[in-house]
């Protein structure tokens, strides 16, 4: 019987009791020899230096360190990376790719979260709940039913930008509901998108059509402050702005004015900075709905991105390809 490859993980500590609670840590150490106390926060550490030289698996999370040269050379026999997060775009290096190391990601498994929380923020929006319960709490009455006539998701146009695998879920779980959806995506011509569900547009077009507006692009060069104040300026009156993405991908300024403005609404899972300044007018704006970064995985649903690892490591084991492999192409279009 062949043995079991060797292991180690690689992260913030913080996090793995949540992502492999007893039952799957035991089903992961069936899989691997890997030592649960020994958690890699840095590279060049003496004291993890043996177990790095043995290592043929890296599990890595969030607070795993850069894997960059050092890294590699702290773990010459590494064949596979396997990460219990979402992208690894801004922290598993060229030479990773180089090396022809195998690597894999949960970011499916974090992508459902997010669209859960998008397909929620956007049906409030619809229904004006966010308005409706500021103005509740401040007036303690019901609105006059002539205050409900713009209300409603019969027919809400909503305008989604970036076909990631966010956005593609985003797609999958508005099917079932009477809107009219549009998609901005360089990447994704007519037919594609119209297997996903919506109208393919130039970006400038969504917006000017879109009641509630959606962001699922990738943080990259091509993408950052995507939506400038031209941009957001094009958003119709009493428009939505979604953003479960990425703070970079809005000019913050133009955004703050807009909003403070009072012009459109915004749900803000994600900002820049973040967290913002303690004096941001967002936190008192009622046509702000403020989160602190929460769409993606917590909590319980932090287990389904390491079953996602322990699937691949049994995969691994059994000479299969890995069903979640990324690779560097991958990442230009990936959320």
């Amino acid at each position: 019987m062949p043995q079991l490859p060797r292991a180690v993980f690689a992260m913030n500590p913080v996090h793995l009791p949540e992502l492999f609670p007893p039952r799957l840590m035991a089903r992961l150490r069936s899989l691997a020899r890997i030592d649960p106390a020994l958690v890699v926060r840095d590279f060049g550490d003496d004291d993890v230096a043996g177990a790095l030289a043995e290592a043929e698996v890296l599990i890595t999370g969030w607070g795993c360190p850069p894997v960059d040269k050092d890294a590699l050379k702290a773990a010459p026999r590494l064949r596979t990376l396997l990460h219990a997060g979402g992208s690894v775009r801004d922290w598993v290096g060229e030479v990773v790719w180089e090396r022809g190391i195998a690597v894999s990601s949960a970011v499916g498994a974090n992508a459902l979260p997010v669209a859960e929380f998008t397909l929620a923020s956007i049906l409030l929006a619809g229904k004006d709940a966010f308005r409706l319960r500021e103005r509740f709490r401040a007036e303690h009455v019901f609105p006059a039913i002539g205050d409900h006539a713009a209300v409603g998701n019969v027919g809400r146009r909503v305008g989604i930008i970036g076909a990631s695998r966010v956005g593609r879920r985003v797609l999958e779980l508005l099917r079932p509901f009477d809107f009219a959806v549009s998609l901005y995506d360089p990447y994704v011509d007519a037919s594609e998108a119209a297997a996903l569900g919506a109208l393919p547009l130039p970006l400038d077009e969504l917006l000017r059509t879109a009641d509630i507006v959606s962001l699922h692009a990738p943080d990259t060069p091509e993408t950052y402050r995507i939506l400038d104040a031209r941009r957001l300026a094009l958003i119709p009156d009493g428009g939505v702005l979604v953003n479960t993405s990425r703070g970079a991908l809005v000019e913050p300024g133009a955004l703050q004015h807009e909003l403070v403005s009072g012009r459109i609404s915004a749900v803000l899972d994600v900002t820049e900075p973040e967290p913002l300044p303690t004096d941001s007018p967002l936190y008192r704006l009622p046509n702000v709905f403020l989160t602190p970064h929460i769409a993606g995985s917590l909590g319980n649903e932090l287990e389904r991105l390491g079953r996602t690892v322990v699937d691949e490591l049994a995969l691994l084991g059994a000479g299969l390809p890995l069903a979640h492999a990324v690779r560097r192409a991958d990442l230009v279009n990936s959320a």
